[in-house]
C-alpha cells in the first residue's frame, strides 16, 4: 500500500534536513580538529584549508608521526574528555584521517 502524498513528502523533507544538520553538525567538527590539530602541533604554517578531511595524518598526507599522535591524542582528551588508548586496534584506525578521528569523537563523546 502506497503512502498518502503528504506523508511521502514530509518524510523526504525530514530526511533531507536530518541529512542537512547531520553534514553541518560534522563540517564543524572536521574544522574543529583541524584547527585542533593545527594548534596542538603547533603547525603555523598550515591552515584547516591545507588539511584535506579524508587524508590520511601520518606517513602521507599530513606527514605525523608518533610523537605527534601523542600529543594530538593528549590535545582530544583534554577537549573532548575521551581517553585514548594506543594498544587498540580501532583506535589506530579512528587515527587514519580527520574524517575518521571526528567519527570516533562524535560516537564517543
Amino acid at each position: 500500500m502506497k503512502e498518502p502524498p503528504f506523508q511521502e513528502f514530509f518524510q523526504k523533507c525530514c530526511r533531507r534536513l536530518f541529512n542537512q544538520k547531520w553534514k553541518t553538525k560534522m563540517e564543524k567538527l572536521y574544522t574543529q580538529i583541524k584547527e585542533l590539530i593545527i594548534e596542538a602541533l603547533n603547525l603555523e604554517d598550515i591552515s584547516t584549508d591545507d588539511i584535506e578531511t579524508e587524508a590520511p595524518l601520518f606517513v602521507d598526507g599530513l606527514g605525523l608521526d608518533s610523537i605527534d599522535a601523542l600529543e594530538l591524542g593528549m590535545a582530544i582528551k583534554q577537549k573532548y574528555g575521551l581517553t585514548l588508548s594506543s594498544d587498540n586496534e580501532e583506535m589506530k584506525k579512528s587515527f587514519y584521517s580527520v574524517k575518521t578521528l571526528a567519527e570516533y569523537i562524535n560516537a564517543n563523546r
